[in-house]
């Protein structure tokens, strides 16, 4: 649960736009409580992606179990001279009490198909919109570029730097657990180490070495401090030079019962460096000290260093996967679908909708590779295919407890061991196959020509 103080102090309600409560008022003016469900969704996918790894949803539960308009909130809204006292005194009151169906975060999921659908009387379902995207759409970017990153990384170890770049320190820690999800091995963010379970890994910086009159010393002083988990930064100078210090040091603690863990590379040519480093420490005699390599890294960068060559057994990545630079923001919307069980589409051009609750089958070959996707209304039976969206939350509350981060993170592994192949490549944006049901076309067509439109197929 965040511990910010506006979430503990029952502010969550204005975490959001104007409008939502706008709407709720007139919501509120006109009687309408039927049930609603909203549909939570990404239209397209951005460029060089093939696919979305569903995350954040333990989030947007806690906020929903959470979601309150506290005296604080009240008076606000008072002030602003927009509400009158029968909605405020209503808003007060108001809890969540409706369901929620879900992908299970760790899912790779594709344009069109639902991370999950609410259902509740409509001014709740309104009032949770601005939340329950943001908390989606930071969760899933980050947890799909981290995976791309583990694609380029292989079986390389894999750490989070991005904190001190996220944008603010809530997305640092929401970064920090998505990028777990996405496969990153470690975290540098020691509150997120704490709050979520996070194994949490670091070196030193450039500022260490040069406060030491010698660079030789700055590493003796580490070493000293840390014998069993030593990582030395050697590139404030000379890297070569650098790696042949640690060699120095390296033998000085193995004379001491101890042994150099790495060191760690963050500038200059990183193949030839790695190369020449890794010689090094080969002639040296630490063979297993392990070459790590930070310093604006991608999947990019990490996949062709290690086409190269390149002898890194780890890697820091921080800016780049902090804002999933190449690809910062989603298409998600949050898209009303049916409200007092008649279902309802939008026919905007480019952003027309699909009516009716949904859900997703999928279908996967011999082999164990996923096959295509089938979009269906969620009454619909389809044998032989899993059904993706699950019950989370019935009447406000939690179904079962949120899973261990860890089991997260495997079902994310198994789930993209099952992607096809042609979806892991990291350039350019590869098809795969979301198909709806006769049933979902039927309604659609049905009400496009009930609204006077035309279907989009």
């Amino acid at each position: 649960m965040s511990r910010d103080p506006w979430f503990q102090t029952g502010s969550t309600g204005l975490l959001t736009d104007l409008y939502e409560i706008t709407m709720a008022a007139c919501y509120f003016e006109q009687r309408m409580s039927q049930p609603a469900t909203f549909s939570l969704f990404v239209r397209k996918l951005p460029q060089n992606r093939s696919f979305l790894l569903a995350a954040g949803l333990e989030e947007a539960l806690d906020y929903l179990e959470n979601l309150r308009f506290g005296p604080q909130a009240i008076d606000y809204l008072r002030s602003t001279g927009h509400f009158k006292e029968p909605f405020l005194k209503h808003l007060a009151e108001l809890r969540f009490s409706g369901e929620v169906v879900a992908v299970a975060e760790g899912t790779p999921i594709f344009p069109d198909e639902p991370l999950l659908e609410v259902t509740a009387p409509i001014m709740e379902a309104q009032l949770a919109e601005t939340y329950l995207m943001n908390a989606i759409q930071l969760g899933t970017l980050i947890a799909s570029k981290a995976a791309r990153i583990r694609f380029a990384a292989r079986d390389k170890t894999l750490m989070d730097f991005a904190s001190r770049r996220a944008q603010g320190r809530d997305a640092a820690l929401k970064v920090a657990r998505s990028s777990f999800i996405g496969g990153c091995n470690a975290t540098s963010n020691v509150l997120a180490g704490m709050e979520y379970g996070i194994p949490v890994q670091g070196t030193l910086a450039h500022s260490f070495v040069q406060s030491f009159q010698e660079e030789i010393e700055a590493f003796r002083a580490f070493a000293r401090v840390f014998p069993d988990d030593a990582v030395l930064l050697i590139d404030t100078y000379d890297t070569l030079e650098g790696a042949r210090r640690a060699v120095k040091v390296g033998k000085e603690m193995a004379r001491q019962g101890a042994k150099l863990r790495g060191v760690r590379l963050d500038s200059g040519d990183m193949v030839h460096l790695a190369k020449e480093v890794r010689r090094i420490l080969d002639d040296g005699g630490l063979t297993d000290a392990k070459i790590l390599a930070s310093g604006s890294l991608d999947e990019y960068r990490i996949e062709d260093a290690l086409a190269a060559g390149a002898p890194i057994d780890g890697f820091g990545v921080g800016s780049h996967l902090g804002v999933s630079s190449d690809a910062p923001v989603l298409d998600i919307v949050y898209k009303l679908v049916e409200y007092n069980h008649r279902p309802v589409l939008k026919l905007s051009q480019d952003k027309q909708t699909l009516a009716g609750r949904k859900q997703i089958f999928r279908r996967y070959a011999a082999s164990g590779r996923m096959e295509e996707d089938v979009l269906a209304l969620r009454e619909e039976k389809l044998d032989g295919l899993q059904a993706l969206l699950t019950p989370v939350m019935k009447g406000g509350k939690r179904l079962a407890e949120p899973p261990a981060l860890p089991a997260i993170q495997q079902h994310a592994a198994e789930s993209l061991s099952k992607l096809p192949s042609s979806l892991r490549a990291l350039r350019g944006t590869n098809p795969y196959l979301v198909r709806r049901s006769e049933a979902i076309r039927e309604l659609q067509s049905k009400l496009v020509e009930e609204h006077g439109g035309m279907v989009s197929r």
